[in-house]
């Protein structure tokens, strides 16, 4: 079993990082967000996806149907997007309130975490948020396809290319609200420049926080 990194932080760092890992469906956000995880010596990695599905358990369809199907699945796209996010953001807050009241660092990634409606600053926390996109469809369809191999058909890529439209969709408004709200965007159609840059944005945040 190989043994995690010793945590990359600068000396002097003495609250926990809270690292925000958005993006579309598709963009490379779990394989991003883990492969972080693992050079920061953060133990702690979780999706919104999880949340949703936990929330899933304990509300049928009937009740919060919003939660029962894929983030980009709902018509029109972007609204029915946003009440599922509201639904599982209940959730995210709950995880991190737990992950603050242990002082754990945390990464946590998933297409629910909408600039502007996830806290940029928590007391307590160094927080880095960012997000994934590809602009590239040809490349971002050629996901799906990679998926359903590597997964053997569990995730299967009909349902994903089938709605790629609608995901694209969810893809721009994130990255709009992105923008507007200063957080960095990441392309990540190289992941491992992907991981690179996000570690930059982790560093960079950290070193100030231990100067101020």
């Amino acid at each position: 079993m190989n043994e995690l990194p010793p945590p990359l932080f600068p000396d002097g760092l003495e609250r926990p990082l809270v690292l925000l890992v958005g993006g579309a469906t598709g963009t490379g956000k779990s394989t991003v967000a883990t492969e972080a995880a693992h050079r920061l010596g953060i133990i702690r990695v979780t999706s919104t996806d999880f949340i949703r599905q936990t929330i899933r358990a304990f509300f049928p369809p009937d009740v919060m149907p919003s939660v029962h199907y894929s983030s980009f699945e709902g018509e029109p796209p972007i609204e029915t997007f946003l009440d599922q996010t509201e639904k599982v953001l209940v959730g995210v807050e709950a995880v991190l309130g737990r992950a603050l009241a242990e002082a754990w660092s945390i990464v946590l990634e998933g297409v629910h975490l909408v600039p502007g409606l996830v806290p940029q600053q928590i007391e307590g926390a160094v927080v880095v948020h960012a997000v994934l996109r590809v602009d590239s469809e040809a490349v971002h369809r050629s996901r799906f396809r990679v998926r359903d191999a590597s997964t053997g058909g569990t995730r299967p890529m009909e349902k994903y290319v089938q709605r790629l439209d609608a995901i694209r969709k969810v893809q721009e408004y994130l990255v709009d609200e992105a923008e507007r709200m200063g957080v960095p965007v990441i392309e990540g159609t190289d992941r491992e420049r992907a991981v690179a840059e996000l570690m930059e944005l982790v560093l960079a945040r950290a070193e100030l926080e231990v100067v101020r």
